[in-house]
């Protein structure tokens, strides 16, 4: 029979463990960014303030962990795309999160390559698919409510986004990425070019 302190203590002890993960995981993204994929998982939990038993508790392995960072910038990726198909302008709010997710792309872009070299199976984060969506949702309703054009798919907007992160991911200015992107954006408000 347990007792209201067996039950405060193993909430507490849930408490803990919660907020660990959390504190791994932002420790993560900052140490990720900072030096990329393969850093020191032992720098990860000094930062967080853990000793190395408590990362390997909540992240067995470093695909666990980089997948975990990965999963939580895609999501907030993803709701941004949710939160700007509420605006107004059905242009704008593609052309903002295109924006956002080359920044995305540029700063991750290691990330998302060191868990490509994964087996299959050992990851359920599908990172494409995430990004597609989130892009068809903005792109659909630019087409029907903006002037994007109809022949253009979110897939072929991933794949320039992408192309654009990665040939200028070595660049610490973003000038030259936001200069691409801002051809993208132009080709794809204009009118398709007539087959001759």
């Amino acid at each position: 029979m347990t007792t209201g302190r067996d039950h405060a203590a193993h909430k507490a002890k849930r408490t803990d463990a919660r907020l660990n993960r959390e504190r791994l995981t932002a420790a993560a993204h900052q140490v990720f960014t900072e030096l990329g994929p393969e850093a020191s998982l032992n720098e990860i939990a000094r930062r967080a303030g853990v000793g190395p038993g408590t990362l390997y508790r909540h992240f067995p392995n470093r695909q666990a962990l980089l997948t975990a960072v990965l999963r939580d910038r895609i999501q907030a990726l993803c709701e941004y795309a949710e939160k700007l198909r509420a605006t107004d302008s059905a242009d704008s709010a593609l052309a903002q999160w295109l924006g956002a997710f080359l920044a995305h792309a540029r700063d991750n872009h290691g990330m998302g390559s060191a868990l490509m070299v994964n087996e299959p199976g050992e990851t359920d984060l599908d990172c494409h698919q995430l990004i597609s969506n989130a892009a068809a949702g903005l792109l659909t309703r630019a087409q029907h409510h903006g002037t994007a054009r109809y022949d253009l798919t979110a897939d072929d907007l991933v794949r320039l986004v992408t192309g654009i992160a990665l040939s200028t991911a070595r660049e610490e200015d973003a000038e030259p990425a936001h200069r691409l992107l801002a051809l993208v954006l132009d080709a794809a408000y204009a009118a398709p070019r007539q087959s001759r």
